[in-house]
């Protein structure tokens, strides 16, 4: 890297510090799949599976950390993370307010990665209580809080991946695929990328259960979404922050891909199947997007950077990742059967099961004075054809039968 003369690049040449530039790496086997050049930036590959460290490190830096400043974040994942490896690097003091239902592997992480530098403070069931009570700790303390996306000097930290890509990348890339959540990393890579190559496409990714950007783009100016998923923990943000809107708002609705959480999984278990690769939700978004880029036509012969933002991924949620990258890949489904209460009932119904359909669940309680139960059914099989033959059977033998797996509410509730 040159010497440094601009404040992105004064930022990235103190994250050396730290950790060397994460690689820009050519996956071949998207490639091949899209019959283009996809590059991978692996942000998951930080010391602390996330690019949050940057932004962290970097308002810190700005703000004159050393030992006695004490800084202040609220934060469940990878922002909390940063912050605690920053405020150790610079033997600063620091306090954390995570949400009292953090999972405990996470709270753990934040814990080794401050070491005795910061102080973990549960409090509030949902995120605004715990906003709430670390920006009134702040205030009482006269400490400095750290916001996660909305802070100019988190977004310039931010901004040392598109410096590094500058650094890494031959040639001019086509099209720049970026994770949304509260628009940080979004805001500082593209000013730095839409300067060096105007011509780039830029394709942003939310979560459909959190897609803050474009409903901000849609109304002109930030909005506040009235529910969100959380599934996508690392982008499901209610609201986009203003400052990186102001960067954003150039931009159109159309510029935006909403990606359902259950396709999100099918791409999370393809990477580590096949590539050995570990990414949260959040982190797999932009190679999600390429399903949809390809179904443009937009990819082929392409030069395309996918930012692949986090790998802080919890092995126990594998069970649940799996299933739901199984029901939106067609290949499970779930029933509630009406069977009437006599022998040989039961037989009929798993007579019409084909070769390949296997019963992954099956729940039922045969009740007194009643002609008919209620079967939960849990159906795997190796083709989506498979269930919608299965389905044309059940009809045909007059079977009473709902279809509840893409019902939110009963999935939820029975599954």
């Amino acid at each position: 890297m040159s010497e440094p003369n601009t404040p992105v690049q004064q930022a990235s040449a103190a994250l050396r510090a730290l950790f060397e530039p994460t690689p820009l790496q050519r996956n071949d086997f998207l490639s091949a799949r899209y019959g283009a050049e996809i590059l991978l930036k692996r942000e998951d590959l930080t010391p602390v599976r996330s690019y949050k460290l940057r932004g962290a490190f970097n308002a810190m830096r700005r703000a004159g950390a050393a030992p006695g400043a004490h800084f202040v974040c609220a934060s469940a994942g990878n922002h909390a993370q940063g912050v605690a490896f920053a405020c150790r690097h610079f033997g600063a003091e620091g306090t954390i307010f995570m949400p009292v239902t953090t999972p405990k592997q996470k709270i753990d992480k934040t814990r080794v990665f401050g070491g005795g530098a910061i102080e973990i403070v549960l409090t509030g069931d949902y995120f605004d209580q715990t906003l709430k009570a670390a920006q009134d700790f702040t205030v009482q303390q006269g400490a400095i809080f750290l916001s996660p996306f909305d802070d100019a000097h988190v977004i310039e930290g931010q901004a040392t991946v598109a410096a590094e890509i500058l650094e890494q990348i031959e040639g001019s890339p086509d099209i720049v695929i970026l994770p949304v959540g509260g628009g940080g990393l979004a805001a500082g890579v593209t000013a730095l990328i839409r300067a060096a190559f105007p011509e780039a496409r830029h394709v942003f990714v939310e979560p459909g259960g959190g897609a803050s950007l474009r409903a901000a783009l849609e109304a002109g100016h930030p909005v506040k979404l009235p529910a969100v998923d959380n599934f996508v923990d690392g982008a499901a943000v209610a609201r986009i922050g203003d400052l990186p809107f102001e960067q954003l708002s150039r931009f159109s609705p159309a510029d935006v891909i909403v990606a359902p959480e259950d396709r999100v999984c099918a791409t999370m278990i393809e990477l580590l199947n096949v590539e050995g690769i570990v990414l949260e939700p959040a982190g797999a978004l932009a190679v999600d997007a390429l399903r949809d880029l390809a179904a443009e036509g937009a990819l082929e012969g392409k030069r395309v950077v996918c930012i692949c933002s986090g790998g802080n991924f919890d092995f126990e949620r594998l069970p649940e990742v799996r299933e739901r990258a199984q029901r939106w890949a067609g290949l499970k489904k779930y029933f509630i059967l009406r069977l009437p209460q006599r022998p040989g009932a039961l037989r009929e119904f798993l007579n019409l099961l084909g070769p390949e359909d296997d019963v992954a669940r099956f729940e039922y309680l045969k009740k007194s004075a009643r002609n008919f139960g209620s079967v939960l059914i849990g159906i795997e099989t190796s083709s989506p054809a498979n269930l919608s033959a299965l389905s044309e059977r059940l009809a045909a033998a007059g079977f009473d039968w709902r279809d509840i797996t893409g019902d939110p509410v009963l999935s939820e509730f029975l599954i």
